[in-house]
C-alpha cells in the first residue's frame, strides 16, 4: 500500500506494536509523528526512519499534552491522515478487591481518556480536510471479563464505544472510524501478563502469542479502502478470514 505524502500520528509508539507500525508505515512511505511518554524510544525509532518522521514525546492522560502533539504536527506537516491511538497500560494486574485507587484510575486515564483526548483534538483537522482515519487499539478484554483486568478491560470496552460514537457522529464528514483488536501479542505486555499468573491468559505458552508485526500490518491495511466495509465496527485478527484479507496468513 502506497502512503507516500500521508501523515500518520501514532501514540505509544516507544516500543510493541507503536514501533512496528512507525516501521511498517514509514516502509510504505508515509510521514510519521511518533508519541510515547518516554522521549528516548521515539526519538530512537524516529532517528531510524530519518527525516520523514519526527518524535513528540507526552502524556496521553494529559489533554494539553495531545493538544500539542496535534499543534506540533499540523506545525510540520500542515495535514493528519491516520490517527492510531495504541497507548496503553494493564497494571494494576489485581483482583478488585486488591487494587489501588490510583493504579485504578491510571488505567481509565490512559486508555479511554487518552483515547478521548485524541480523537477530541484530531477531529477538528479532519473535518476540515473532509478525510481521516482514526484507529483505536483494543481487545478482547472489551467485550469478556478477566480476571485481574478489571481496569484493562472497563477501559477498553469505553475505548471501543467510544470509536463507535465517532462513526455514528462523523461518518457524514469523512472520518474512518475503526476498532482493532489483535489478541494476544508477543510484547513487553504479555511478559509482565505472564508474569502476574492471575488468571488464564498469563499461563499461555510464548508461542501462542501472534508477532507484533501483525496488528501494525492490519492498521496499515485499515487506513485503506479493502476496510471500508469494517467502518464503526472492530477489526479482530482472530479471525481468520480477516486476517487472509490482510495477508497475514
Amino acid at each position: 500500500m502506497d502512503m507516500a505524502g500521508k501523515v500518520i500520528v501514532i501514540t505509544g509508539a516507544g516500543r510493541g506494536i507503536g514501533a512496528q507500525a512507525a516501521r511498517i508505515f514509514a516502509e510504505a512511505g508515509a510521514k510519521l509523528v511518533l508519541n510515547a511518554r518516554d522521549p528516548d524510544g521515539i526519538a530512537e525509532i524516529s532517528a531510524q526512519i530519518g527525516p520523514d518522521a519526527m518524535a513528540v514525546a507526552g502524556d496521553v492522560s494529559l489533554a494539553a499534552d495531545v493538544d500539542a502533539l496535534i499543534a506540533a504536527t499540523m506545525a510540520r506537516w500542515g495535514r493528519i491522515d491516520a490517527l492510531i491511538g495504541n497507548a496503553g497500560v494493564i497494571e494494576p494486574i489485581a483482583r478488585i478487591e486488591d487494587s489501588q485507587v490510583a493504579q485504578w484510575d491510571r488505567v481509565i486515564d490512559v486508555n479511554l481518556k487518552g483515547i478521548y483526548h485524541g480523537i477530541r483534538a484530531v477531529l477538528p483537522v479532519m473535518i476540515s480536510q473532509k478525510s481521516g482515519t482514526i484507529i483505536t487499539m483494543t481487545s478482547g478484554a472489551a467485550h469478556k471479563p478477566v480476571e485481574g483486568w478489571s481496569a484493562y478491560c472497563a477501559s477498553k470496552a469505553g475505548a471501543a464505544i467510544l470509536t463507535q460514537c465517532v462513526d455514528e457522529e462523523n461518518r457524514k464528514d469523512g472520518i474512518r472510524a475503526m476498532n482493532l483488536s489483535p489478541g494476544t501479542v508477543a510484547t513487553d505486555m504479555q511478559r509482565g501478563i505472564a508474569a502476574s499468573g492471575i488468571n488464564p491468559v498469563s499461563k499461555l505458552d510464548w508461542s501462542a502469542h501472534i508477532p507484533a508485526d501483525w496488528p501494525a500490518r492490519a492498521m496499515l491495511w485499515m487506513c485503506s479502502p479493502d476496510a471500508d466495509d469494517h467502518l464503526g465496527q472492530e477489526v479482530t485478527l482472530r479471525d481468520a478470514q480477516t486476517r487472509r484479507r490482510i495477508g497475514l496468513d
